[in-house]
C-alpha cells in the first residue's frame, strides 16, 4: 500500500500537540510549509509525508503512533459517508470474523490490534471517528451515559437501548445481556463491534424502533435512551391504537413521550427507565394529560435538569426522567424527586441515591409531592419547583466545562488575499428573480396550542422553539434550510439556518427562504449578520429592511465556500458567548467558595 495519506489542519495539530491555530501561523510564516494536495479551500489536505518532513526539517516532529498513522489511511480509503461503515468492518476484522476491507488494510489493522491490544486499537478508531463527525452523530458525552446507567442501575441486568446510536450509553452498562435498535444501519453495526470487542452479551438490530420494533414482547431489567427530539414524523398515524400508549396516546409533536411509553413497555416490573428528554416536554400542554397519568400511576420518579449539550440533539438544556414500573401489589408513591443539577452530575446521582435511601437531599434538589403537581397544567419544570442555591459547590463542575467549552473553540481557515472589489446586489433584486422569499413572523399568535413556537428569545439564545401556538391563518411553518434573522438589527440574536423542520415562526422574527442552487443559506446568514455588525457598532435600535440587505454577487460554488466559513465564524460567537457566561460564573463559584470554606487553595 502507498504509504503516503491526506491528512487535514486538525489531524497536523494533534501529531504535533498545538493547537490548530499554531498550524495556521505556521501556513502563514513559513514559505515552504506544504502545499495543499487535496480537499478544499475551507479545508485544505496535505500530504502526511511532506508533513511529517516538515516537521522533521522545523524540529517540530512528534512520532506519528501507528495507531494514527492506521487512521489517516483509513480515513483515505473511503469517502465520509461511508467511514462508519469503514469503521464497522476493521471492528469485524479485530473480532476475527469476515469483513469487507481492503486486505492490506485489514492486515494493519490485525498488526494495530496486536500491538495495542483489539479494545484499546478500535476505541481509539472509534474516538477520532467521533471527533470528525460529531455534529452528524450526535453522541451522548460518555459523563451523561455514565450517570444514566448509573441511576438505572443497569450493572449486572439485561438493558436495552432502543436509540442507541454507536451505541456510547450501552458501553457503560456493564449489563448481563445489552440490546439496541437504531435506525441507521451502518451504526447498528458499529455498535454491535464496539459492544462485543467489550465483551458484551450483544444484540444490536437496524431499524424504526417505534414503527418496526425489534425486541416486540420482550422485556429487560432496565432501559435507557436518548432519543431523537422533535421528531413529527414518529408515526403518529400508523400507531394510533397501539397498546404501548398505557398512558395516552402521544400527541403529534410530542414524539418524546411516544418513546417514552416504548422504553415502559419494555421495562419488567420493578425495572427503571432512564430516558433524555427535552426541557419543554415537562411543560408543554399537549402533554399535560400523560403526565398526569404517569404521576397518578406513581411510575415517574425523578426529572433531573443538565447542562446544555447534554443532549446534542437539543441546543437547550435536557432532562433526565427516571420512571419505575410498578409491581402489583405495590402502593404508588406519593412523590417525586426534582433536582437542578446544570453541570455538577455528581449532584444528580447523590440526590438519587439519597432519594433512594430516604436520606438528606443535596442542595439544588427537593421532593415535591404528586398532588402538588396534578394541577390544570401539570408542569413539572424544575426550576418551577427547585430553588438554585449559589453555586459554589458546582466550582470543579464549572470548571470542567468552561475547559470543555474551550476545546470546542475552532477557527476557520481564512487566507489573506489582496482587496478584490465585490460586485454587489441586495436581496429585494433576488426576491424579484425568485431566488429569496422573505416572511414575516404575525404580530399577534394565539396562546397554547400544541405547535411549536420559535421565539425571538429562542433565536438568541440558539435553543428549540420554547412557545407554543395555534394552527391559524397567517401562519409561517419554519422549514429545513431557512434563514432566520430578527427583525430588529441590534437585538443581539445571531442569524440563525434552520435544521429541523415544524415550528411557527414567531413575532419580530424575518424568514428567508432560498433557492439553495442559487443562494447558499450559510452565505446568506452570514452577510446577514455583517448587515448587524454594522447597525451594532452605530448603536442602532433600527428594524431591518430586508430587502435592502446587501451582498455578493458570486457563483453559487464559491457562495458555498464562504458559507462554509461564515458558519463556523458564528459557531464560534456562540461559544465565545458561552464561554463568557460560564467564565463568569466560575469567577463567582471560586471567589465564594473560597470565603465561605467550601474551597481551598491548592
Amino acid at each position: 500500500m502507498q504509504d503516503d495519506v491526506l491528512v487535514n489542519a486538525v489531524d497536523i495539530a494533534r501529531m504535533a500537540d498545538v493547537g490548530r491555530a499554531a498550524v495556521s501561523n505556521w501556513r502563514k510564516r513559513f514559505d515552504d510549509f506544504p502545499q495543499p494536495v487535496g480537499g478544499t479551500a475551507t479545508s485544505p489536505a496535505f500530504s502526511l509525508n511532506e508533513v511529517e518532513q516538515w516537521l522533521r526539517n522545523h524540529d517540530r516532529y512528534v512520532e506519528v503512533s501507528p495507531l494514527e498513522r492506521f487512521w489517516q489511511r483509513l480515513r483515505s480509503s473511503a469517502d465520509d459517508l461511508r467511514l462508519g461503515e469503514v469503521v464497522a468492518e476493521v471492528g469485524a476484522v479485530l473480532l476475527g470474523e469476515s469483513a469487507d476491507l481492503d486486505d492490506a488494510l485489514a492486515r494493519e489493522a490485525r498488526e494495530i490490534g496486536q500491538a495495542e491490544g483489539a479494545i484499546a486499537a478500535f476505541d481509539g478508531i472509534c474516538e477520532r471517528y467521533v471527533d470528525l463527525h460529531s455534529r452528524r452523530l450526535l453522541a451522548t458525552p460518555p459523563a451523561v451515559a455514565r450517570l444514566m446507567t448509573t441511576i438505572g442501575g443497569t450493572e449486572g441486568g439485561t438493558v436495552l437501548d432502543p436509540a442507541c446510536g454507536i451505541g456510547t450509553i450501552l458501553l457503560g452498562a456493564h449489563g448481563s445481556q445489552v440490546a439496541g435498535q437504531e435506525l441507521n444501519e451502518n451504526a447498528a453495526r458499529l455498535t454491535s463491534v464496539r459492544l462485543r470487542l467489550h465483551s458484551y452479551e450483544a444484540q444490536v438490530e437496524a431499524g424504526d424502533s417505534l414503527r418496526a420494533d425489534a425486541f416486540a414482547g420482550v422485556q429487560f431489567d432496565a432501559v435507557v435512551c436518548n432519543p431523537p427530539f422533535n421528531e413529527r414524523g414518529w408515526g403518529y398515524e400508523e400507531l394510533t391504537s397501539d397498546p404501548r400508549w398505557e398512558f395516552g396516546l402521544p400527541p403529534r409533536g410530542e414524539s418524546e413521550l411516544a418513546w417514552m411509553q416504548h422504553c415502559l413497555a419494555h421495562v419488567k416490573p420493578g425495572g427503571l427507565v432512564v430516558i433524555m428528554m427535552p426541557s419543554v416536554a415537562a411543560n408543554r400542554r399537549p402533554g399535560r394529560r400523560i403526565r398526569g397519568n404517569l404521576l397518578r400511576a406513581g411510575t415517574l420518579r425523578a426529572i433531573i435538569s443538565l447542562f446544555p449539550g447534554a443532549a446534542p440533539a437539543s441546543s437547550g438544556p435536557p432532562d433526565l426522567w427516571v420512571l419505575r414500573k410498578l409491581v402489583e401489589g405495590d402502593e404508588p408513591p406519593s412523590d417525586v424527586l426534582m433536582v437542578n443539577a446544570g453541570e455538577d452530575l455528581t449532584l444528580a446521582e447523590t440526590a438519587w441515591r439519597a432519594y433512594c435511601e430516604k436520606a438528606e437531599l443535596p442542595e439544588n434538589s427537593r421532593v415535591v409531592r404528586i398532588i402538588d403537581l396534578l394541577d390544570e397544567e401539570v408542569d413539572l419544570t424544575t426550576s418551577h419547583r427547585v430553588v438554585m442555591q449559589e453555586p459554589t459547590s458546582g466550582y470543579p463542575a464549572m470548571s470542567d466545562r468552561l475547559s470543555s467549552v474551550v476545546k470546542e473553540l475552532r477557527l476557520p481557515r481564512i487566507a489573506a488575499k489582496p482587496r478584490r472589489d465585490l460586485v454587489m446586489t441586495n436581496l429585494g433584486e433576488l426576491a424579484r428573480a425568485g431566488v429569496v422569499t422573505i416572511m414575516q413572523g404575525p404580530l399577534k399568535l394565539p396562546e397554547g396550542g400544541d405547535l411549536p413556537l420559535l421565539t425571538a428569545k429562542d433565536l438568541l439564545l440558539n435553543r428549540e422553539p420554547s412557545g407554543r401556538t395555534q394552527d391559524t391563518p397567517g401562519l409561517v411553518r419554519v422549514q429545513k434550510g431557512d434563514v432566520i434573522a430578527s427583525l430588529l438589527l441590534s437585538s443581539g440574536a445571531l442569524p440563525r439556518v434552520v435544521t429541523k423542520a415544524g415550528a411557527v415562526l414567531g413575532a419580530q422574527l424575518l424568514l428567508f427562504r432560498t433557492d439553495p442552487e442559487r443562494l447558499d443559506p450559510y452565505f446568506l446568514a452570514g452577510c446577514l449578520r455583517a448587515e448587524g455588525s454594522t447597525a451594532s457598532r452605530h448603536s442602532s435600535a433600527v428594524r431591518r429592511d430586508p430587502r435592502r440587505a446587501s451582498l455578493p454577487r458570486l457563483p453559487i460554488e464559491e457562495q458555498r465556500r464562504y458559507g462554509e466559513s461564515f458558519a463556523q465564524l458564528l459557531a464560534l460567537e456562540d461559544t465565545v458567548r458561552a464561554l463568557r457566561e460560564i467564565s463568569d460564573n466560575l469567577v463567582v463559584a471560586g471567589i465564594d467558595g473560597l470565603l465561605d470554606g467550601s474551597l481551598t487553595p491548592e
